[in-house]
């Protein structure tokens, strides 16, 4: 963990936000970015690798020649992990300016862009995305559900939106859960995209809200994947 966060800290603002306004949010986001990654290795966050894992599994295309939108896209590390697999073209999206500017240092985006989802809309054009990814922000207290409508809009036809949610077992975070799953749904039957799969994740991240200094006592926060593609018409 690093020297200028303490696990206190994080606990207060990756629980439920409950008290929590999203400028507090954004100014911490800011002031983490730079030690975001390392801070989220020593909770052993899986979703980012298994999310791209996931949609590379499922992808049916030439990643070089995909437009990616990288939505709630942090200090970049999706966008790095798809640049492994040949993936070449991204624009991000996130609401701090701090984890833009590190993002920026990847070099892998070909334009990034400030926008707080959910109290801003999706600064994109519609229609322009073969891969609409965002991963670890789709849960409460972060970003609403009615977001994904955003993100379909933003693909192209044919194009994949994949999502990730983090699981924690609460009345909030089950709320969300039957929201999100519920608008996925409709969106079906409305004929906006259809499902390719889903998978449920035993080890999203650790549990910060408990001690798990004790190796032993290690305790994970599940997690689902979600996988749509747009309808063609």
């Amino acid at each position: 963990m690093s020297d200028n966060r303490s696990l206190d800290e994080l606990r207060t603002f990756l629980k439920p936000s409950k008290g929590v306004d999203s400028q507090q949010m954004v100014k911490f986001y800011n002031t983490w970015a730079e030690t975001y990654e390392q801070d989220h290795n020593f909770m052993k966050y899986t979703a980012p690798n298994q999310a791209v894992n996931f949609l590379f599994e499922n992808f049916s295309g030439r990643p070089e020649e995909v437009q990616v939108l990288d939505v709630a896209c942090g200090s970049g590390w999706v966008a790095k992990l798809m640049f492994e697999l040949g993936f070449k073209h991204f624009v991000g999206v996130d609401g701090s300016q701090g984890m833009l500017d590190e993002a920026a240092k990847t070099g892998h985006y070909e334009d990034l862009k400030l926008a707080l989802l959910g109290t801003e809309p999706l600064p994109t054009q519609p229609g322009v995305f073969d891969v609409v990814i965002i991963v670890g922000a789709l849960r409460d207290g972060f970003v609403p559900v009615s977001v994904t409508r955003e993100l379909c809009l933003a693909a192209k036809a044919g194009g994949y939106v994949c999502m990730s949610r983090n699981g924690l077992k609460t009345e909030s975070g089950n709320k969300y859960k039957e929201s999100l799953e519920s608008e996925l749904q409709l969106m079906q039957d409305e004929g906006l995209w259809s499902h390719v799969a889903t998978k449920q994740i035993d080890k999203y991240m650790l549990d910060v809200s408990i001690d798990n200094q004790d190796v032993q006592l290690e305790r994970y926060v599940p997690g689902t994947l979600y996988l749509y593609r747009k309808s063609l018409l």
